[in-house]
């Protein structure tokens, strides 16, 4: 059974670069939570108390805009949400919706996770230079899709906002 845990930790980005001993000390506090179809995981601009794993199913991420949401991604098995939690009181900034029949997750409470950190900065180190990586990915992803699209949104506000 951990050996399967292990095999699924190692293929998400921000595990891939601990060994199976220092994912080890993640275990005990990795619970499994189920989801029923049309269930809210989390909402943008929610606390972001938990990294969510998702196990199996799929979650369709959104971002609220005017009326409605606007979908930008549908996740499977083997994908990390609320990233963010590895950074110290941040929000959550997209909506998570279970679209599958079912969802399951290990979830790591925020608080376990900083246990963990203050005790093996090794691990910590190699945990957020992947959350950089995978922050960079976005970036890259942000900046193509806003070339494709000649320019449709005001980019420079991105950076306008981060001076304050």
């Amino acid at each position: 059974m951990e050996m399967n845990i292990f095999r699924f930790l190692a293929k998400i980005k921000l595990f891939e670069q601990l060994s199976f001993q220092e994912m080890s000390l993640f275990m005990p506090y990795m619970h499994e939570r189920d989801y029923r179809q049309n269930e809210v995981v989390f909402l943008r601009s929610d606390p972001s108390h938990a990294l969510y794993l998702l196990r199996k199913g799929e979650v369709t991420l959104s971002l609220d805009m005017e009326e409605g949401f606007e979908q930008l991604a549908i996740v499977r098995a083997g994908t990390v949400l609320g990233e963010s939690c590895l950074l110290k009181k941040s929000k959550r900034q997209l909506n998570a919706i279970v679209t599958s029949e079912g969802a399951s997750f290990y979830v790591v409470p925020q608080f376990n996770l900083f246990t963990i950190f203050e005790s093996h900065l090794r691990i910590k180190a190699k945990m957020l230079e992947s959350l950089g990586e995978l922050y960079n990915e976005y970036n890259g992803n942000l900046f193509k899709s806003y070339k494709s699209s000649l320019g449709f949104f005001d980019l420079s506000q991105l950076y306008e906002k981060s001076k304050r």
